[in-house]
């Protein structure tokens, strides 16, 4: 079996996304990896290049400026890196995601298990939203519980965003990936970069969703979905928490839920009422566990 990793990255350092972190991470389970690394206004390349490992292949692309519509950028951009894959299963983590070392041979071992199984086209991960600082996790509908990382490499899809993946079984039909459960997190540290970073990166990407950028405050946040976290951050990305993650946070007691925030709470209600059902979208068709 082989496992291709994959991703895109631009302005990684200028936007505080701790990507060398989460590629040092992906090669704990791929046997190669691809980056597609734009053009940049920082050092990003170059870091990229000097992690000097053998398994990774730089990309360097190009982004389209003129594509403005709900980040289709960030598909094209995902998938010049995918299609550079030439392993059973492609893997794409994106440069505020890390995978644990304690889980890297149970994702391999997951991979293993469902290589020849041609029911089974991806794997999903559940998820820790780290918010405002290394310490706490946001857990709403408005935060997915789940998300497919990993897809079979010998079927056509392909990625309407960087989220997700769409099977295309006809040419003018397509469908969620039938996935299985990889029975371990991905831990995304994209909401706990420091307050300055954060402004930035929606000082740039806006455009890329044709929107208006907006001032950021990691405080004005409905402070009922945050709750703390109890495990351990993996140990490639504890330097970064300590030297680039917001060092303090504290939600404003002051905030008023948004309707769709209201609306949330009552989702959340729901769920426990009912047993732990999960309203959240999912972007795959569950067909076996792990």
């Amino acid at each position: 079996m082989k496992v291709s990793g994959f991703t895109f990255l631009r302005n990684g350092t200028l936007l505080g996304y701790p990507y060398i972190e989460s590629l040092r991470s992906l090669l704990l389970v791929c046997d190669e990896v691809f980056v597609a690394v734009g053009q940049s206004d920082d050092d990003t390349l170059a870091r990229v290049r000097g992690i000097a490992d053998p398994r990774i292949h730089v990309i360097e692309t190009v982004w389209n400026e003129a594509m403005r519509d709900r980040g289709y950028v960030y598909a094209q951009q995902k998938m010049i890196a995918q299609f550079n894959c030439s392993g059973d299963w492609a893997f794409y983590l994106e440069g505020d995601e890390v995978i644990h070392e304690d889980d890297a041979p149970k994702i391999r071992a997951a991979l293993e298990r469902h290589v020849d199984d041609l029911e089974v086209e991806a794997l999903v991960f559940d998820y820790h939203h780290f918010y405002g600082c290394p310490d706490l996790v946001a857990k709403s509908p408005a935060w997915y519980r789940r998300a497919p990382r990993v897809i079979r490499n010998s079927i056509r899809s392909w990625a309407p965003d960087g989220l997700f993946w769409v099977v295309m079984e006809e040419n003018k039909r397509g469908r969620y990936p039938r996935a299985a459960l990889a029975g371990c997190p991905i831990y995304h540290y994209g909401h706990v970069r420091s307050a300055e970073k954060m402004q930035e990166k929606i000082r740039q990407v806006s455009r890329y969703w044709n929107h208006q950028p907006k001032a950021h405050d990691y405080s004005q946040i409905d402070a009922s979905i945050l709750q703390p976290f109890t495990g351990t951050h993996p140990q490639g990305v504890q330097a970064w928490l300590a030297e680039y993650a917001e060092p303090a946070f504290k939600a404003d007691p002051a905030y008023r839920p948004s309707k769709r925030e209201r609306r949330h709470r009552w989702m959340m209600k729901l769920e426990r009422l009912l047993g732990g059902l999960d309203l959240t979208k999912k972007h795959y068709t569950l067909v076996s566990r792990p």
